[in-house]
């Protein structure tokens, strides 16, 4: 169970700044330990975490610095300088790993004293001198990496929380990478992976010998600000994954990692137990920041049993912010919560969240003041947690509407256009690209996106006219000159508007991936028309109808006692109607070739 007294677990462009000096090692460092038995140090200016554990020794280092901190113009650059860092390592036989996440860079390894000392040297090595040889086949490692990547069912729950930007990031393809140069990841490197920036954990009670950690002098870099892509909570987007994902963002605390436990049950109770709807229906609760968490809770379900279990989800999150939390819940959950604390060597347990907390300046409490805060928590505190998720809450649902519950559907277009020159679809004369000094719309019957200059996470420009762009909300934008008939000149205003920083420069397109409107289908052939033939029919049609008006006045005068006192002669009254006959039927045939659109 990871409750939040014990912290996370640890599985832009940049900016010039002057060159980096490195720091000396300390001699003699302050060395204290905490209530815990955890040792607190410094190496190379590294905040540094020791506690012993039997078997082999575990390292990490942490850097404060993911991929929230970049831009969407700069993505990648941080999984890039991780990369090259380890390059040197090649195929050596120790186990060691690195991984950039939203807020942190991690490099750990595992095996006896000297593998740690040789693992943690060859990063910092690196970091102080990166292998710039390696840079573009790094690049292409990193999407071949992503290429392979899965994406769960929540993918896309940042972007539709936090747009292009901060956390939203994670959402999104490492898409600077064509953007970075040698000098950005340098500077990066030397900006972001600091000994202020870093905090250093080792199973270990003493610092192995030979450690040199020597990095640049720099700051600690607080974690970004969550920007915000939703105008209001609670909402919710369609999606089209076979299963309901909600998230939630609220402050990091006991209470918060506890009410997420009793989620997790309540949803595998209603969901699985009783209702047969899911497989899988749980919560998980996941430090952000400093000072924020992600709930995040999922329930699948066959196509025929959505309706059903969308139902059944909404009904346990209503029956939890209405209070009605059962006390055998909260002293499950609390007794599975303290039973963390019983495990062997819990020291060096503690290790890898502690150093985080460190890195993260969050609050780190001891073992007592954990418990006693575990002890603390009541039905009245998870109520209210609970309501502050629900008024927090993104949903992806599948394929389907969920205002009768509540929530307001997220906005999938933009609110505004532009006013500026129309360029008209080639293709659709109902679409049109409108661009003006400000920004650019793409309008269309039922949709409209509008992409701000002053606003643009990105522009791809690339060299056949094309430019993608994508603003801060997360709406795309693409304006393809083959398909509006736009020029170089006319799209000056973007190339101006938009902030260089935003402007990625892409390589030459595959010709087949350049768009061309669709030529229109041909009309079929006109079928040719015969004019005597129809001038001919006409005339039966005239006579025809001369016809059957007489015909309708012969027989009521047939019929008229003072006109035919003697009686109607049918035989006469017969023989006139086949006669009228032998005209209608041509006409009848006419019009009906006429309305096929034959005649």
């Amino acid at each position: 169970m990871d409750i939040e007294t014990t912290g996370p677990d640890t599985t832009g462009a940049p900016a010039a700044t002057a060159p980096a000096t490195t720091a000396a090692p300390v001699a003699a460092p302050e060395t204290t330990t905490d209530a815990d038995g955890i040792t607190h140090t410094t190496v190379g200016g590294i905040r540094t975490l020791l506690a012993p554990r039997s078997g082999p020794v575990t390292a990490g280092l942490l850097f404060r610095v993911g991929r929230a901190d970049e831009t969407l113009a700069t993505s990648g650059i941080t999984h890039l300088v991780e990369h090259l860092a380890l390059h040197r390592h090649g195929l050596s036989d120790l186990h060691y790993n690195g991984a950039t996440a939203a807020t942190y860079t991690h490099f750990h390894v595992t095996g006896t004293p000297a593998d740690v000392v040789e693992y943690l040297n060859g990063v910092c090595a690196a970091l102080r001198d990166l292998p710039m040889d390696r840079l573009e086949t790094e690049k292409e490692i990193l999407r071949t990496e992503a290429a392979g990547r899965s994406r769960g069912p929540g993918h896309g729950m940042a972007l539709w929380r936090y747009g292009s930007r901060s956390y939203g990031l994670t959402d999104y393809a490492e898409a600077g990478l064509h953007r970075i140069t040698a000098h950005n990841v340098r500077d990066w490197a030397a900006t972001r992976f600091t000994a202020e920036n870093a905090v250093l954990w080792i199973t270990s009670d003493t610092l192995p010998e030979g450690l040199d950690l020597t990095l640049p002098t720099g700051a600690w870099h607080p974690a970004p600000e969550a920007s915000s892509a939703l105008p209001a909570t609670p909402a919710y987007f369609r999606g089209d994954e076979g299963g309901l994902v909600l998230t939630s963002v609220l402050p990091r605390s006991t209470k918060a990692g506890l009410l997420t436990e009793i989620l997790g049950k309540e949803l595998f109770r209603a969901l699985r137990q009783k209702g047969g709807y899911s497989y899988t229906a749980a919560a998980e609760y996941v430090p952000r920041d400093t000072d924020s968490a992600t709930v995040v809770a999922y329930a699948d379900a066959l196509p025929e049993k959505q309706d059903a279990m969308v139902g059944a989800f909404v009904d346990v999150l209503a029956k939890l912010r209405a209070g009605r939390i059962e006390h055998t819940d909260l002293e499950a959950v609390r007794t599975a919560a303290l039973a963390q604390f019983d495990v062997p060597e819990l020291a060096a347990a503690k290790l890898p969240t502690q150093a985080m907390n460190l890195l993260m300046r969050h609050r780190d409490l001891t073992v007592a003041e954990a418990r006693a805060e575990i002890e603390a928590v009541t039905v009245a505190d998870l109520h209210e947690v609970a309501r502050e998720l629900w008024a927090g809450a993104l949903m992806q649902v599948p394929g389907r509407d969920v205002e009768w519950a509540g929530l307001t559907a997220a906005p999938t277009t933009s609110p505004d256009t532009v006013t500026g020159r129309r360029y008209t679809s080639l293709e659709d004369r109902s679409v049109a690209l409108l661009v003006a000094g400000d920004g650019v719309s793409l309008v269309a019957p039922d949709n409209q996106v509008t992409v701000r200059y002053a606003e643009c996470s990105l522009m791809y420009v690339f060299p056949d006219g094309a430019r993608h762009l994508v603003g801060h909300d997360g709406f795309t934008l693409t304006v393809e000159p083959t398909l509006h008939g736009i020029t170089a000149a006319e799209l000056a205003p973007l190339d101006a508007g938009v902030p260089p920083a935003a402007v990625v420069r892409m390589p030459p397109r595959d010709p087949a991936r350049i768009p061309q409107p669709r030529t229109p289908e041909p009309a079929g052939p006109k079928a040719t028309r015969n004019t005597g033939t129809t001038v001919a029919l006409w005339l039966l049609g005239l006579i025809s109808g001369f016809l059957t008006v007489l015909f309708g006045l012969l027989v009521l005068a047939e019929t008229d006692a003072e006109i035919s006192p003697d009686g109607p002669d049918w035989i006469f009254v017969t023989g006139f109607g086949i006669v009228c006959l032998m005209f209608v039927v041509p006409w009848l045939l006419v019009l009906r070739h006429r309305l096929k659109g034959k005649g």
